[in-house]
This record gives C-alpha cells, sequence and structure tokens, in this order.
C-alpha cells in the first residue's frame, strides 16, 4: 500500500494528537537521525520515550499544586534523629503507597506542637505524589469549614464524593476544631464514608481523650476512633518542639559569641591613645 506523506502537516497532526513533546523535538531528532543512520523503530521510540516522560512530569506538578502540601517538606528535610520513635524505614515504605492505600489504612500522627508532625504528613504526600497518587493537604478547621458550607447547600455527600478522587487526605491539627465553631459532625460523617476504602493521614496535639471537645457526642467520638485506628499506623511523636530546639540553639550560640568577647583582653579592646608628652 502507498502512503502519501505531506510532513508539512506533521506539526498540526501532532497538536492535533496533544503530543506536544514530540511535535518540539521532532524536527531535532529527524535532523540527528538522517545523519547517524538511526532505524524508524530508534526515531519513533526516543520520541514516545520524551513524550511519556514530559507526560509524567506535568502530571505531577499538577498534582502537587493541587495538593497544597508544604514546599520544602520532604523526607529528606525531616529530622529522623530528633524524633526516634519513628523508623526511617518504615516511613519511606510507607511513602510507597502501593497496598495501604488500597485497602483504607489510616496514618495518626500524635505530639506537642512543634515535633514535626505537620512535616511530616507533608513529607509523605510529596513522596505520595511522586509515585503517582492524588493527596490533598488541609487544616482540619478549613476542611469542616468546606464539608459545613456544602452541607448547608444540601450537597455535602457531593462534595464528600469529589473528595474520593484524592488517595490519600491529609487532615492537619484536628485538636484545633471545636464542635462549638462548626457542626463537626460532617467531619464524622467523612471519616464514615472513607472507611476501609479511601485513607486519611491525621496530625493531632491531643491523644484520643481529649477528642470528646472535637465531635458533637462521645457516641460520635468514640465511633469516629474506632474508624480511624481500626486499620492505622500509629506514630508518637512525643519529642520537645522543634522550634523551641531552634530558638535555644540560636539563643545559646549568640550568648558563646557574647563569651567570646567579654574575654577579650581591655587593652586589645580599646586602642592606644597617642602620648601627649613628646620630647622634643
Amino acid at each position: 500500500m502507498t502512503v502519501t506523506v505531506d510532513t508539512a502537516k506533521l506539526p498540526m497532526l501532532l497538536t492535533a494528537l496533544r503530543l506536544p513533546t514530540f511535535a518540539r523535538l521532532w524536527p531535532e531528532f529527524c535532523a540527528r537521525a538522517n545523519k547517524e543512520g538511526w532505524p524508524a523503530e530508534r526515531l519513533l521510540a526516543a520520541l514516545c520515550e520524551l513524550e511519556l516522560s514530559e507526560r509524567e512530569q506535568r502530571r505531577i506538578q499538577r498534582h502537587l499544586a493541587e495538593a497544597k502540601l508544604l514546599p520544602g517538606k520532604t523526607l529528606d528535610s525531616f529530622d529522623f534523629a530528633v524524633v526516634p520513635t519513628i523508623a526511617q524505614a518504615r516511613v519511606r515504605a510507607l511513602a510507597e503507597g502501593d497496598g495501604w492505600l488500597q485497602s483504607g489504612h489510616n496514618l495518626l500522627a500524635f505530639g506537642p506542637p512543634g515535633a514535626g508532625k505537620t512535616h511530616l504528613g507533608s513529607a509523605i504526600g510529596h513522596e505520595l505524589v511522586q509515585h503517582g497518587y492524588r493527596v490533598l493537604m488541609a487544616r482540619t478547621s478549613d476542611l469542616v469549614q468546606r464539608l459545613q458550607t456544602a452541607r448547608q447547600d444540601l450537597a455535602l455527600s457531593q462534595e464528600i464524593a469529589k473528595l474520593d478522587k484524592f488517595d490519600l487526605l491529609i487532615l492537619d491539627d484536628i485538636s484545633y476544631v471545636r464542635k462549638d465553631q462548626a457542626e463537626t459532625s460532617a467531619l464524622f460523617e467523612l471519616i464514615a464514608a472513607r472507611y476501609e476504602r479511601r485513607s486519611i493521614m491525621i496530625t493531632a496535639n491531643q491523644p484520643f481523650s481529649g477528642w470528646d471537645a472535637i465531635f458533637p457526642d462521645r457516641a460520635m467520638t468514640v465511633a469516629a476512633i474506632d474508624r480511624l485506628v481500626h486499620h492505622a499506623t500509629i506514630f508518637e511523636m512525643n519529642v520537645e518542639s522543634y522550634r523551641r530546639r531552634t530558638a535555644l540553639a540560636s539563643a545559646t550560640a549568640l550568648r558563646d559569641k557574647g563569651d567570646v568577647a567579654d574575654d577579650t583582653d581591655p587593652q586589645e579592646k580599646e586602642p592606644a591613645t597617642p602620648s601627649s608628652d613628646i620630647d622634643t
């Protein structure tokens, strides 16, 4: 079969096929292939691999943008040495995703303010996005407000369904949510809807015993905790605040610097004054 090819139409055809990398690189690669005598299949394979690679990078960037993760808060910048209760190998295994996300397994991080819980959540989220998963990180109070607005519009079930597209929801600072600030039963409905289907990560300054302040009644509190812990990995991060450690280190450095200055010989600190008794 004879096929007539109009190469002038190639840019238009590649645009119609949504192959922007292919469209950008084919002149350069065709010139190289002609010069070096590549077979046609090598040229085609090279352009297809580059198209797929850049498509994956664009996908990752889109999903990172929608995830609302904290910039710079990655596993590489997380100091595991100051949180000895957390095994780095375990965290890195979880950050690859796979089975635990498919089964709706949850992650729960407890510790005082500044212990690194938010950093840990963001770091796991960054890794999961790189591995092809979709993540959303939000302050729990903001998400509760979003759910409550949807409930007022009689669209709570639709809003929860929209959140289903995310393999992991990271709900930061759940302890700051108070049942007198919003109708947090909507939060319970989200937890119940994702139970054993979609994963949740929660960071909390308070242990479970303090969660009565979050949900409207004790029965709902117990039911929420039961669903969260049934399939869960719990991180106990009871260490000194990172911000406090940093402040103390800075203060110590300034004090030590001052002590060195005070130990300087007074004669070295003040320049000698020229004598007024000059021999003539």
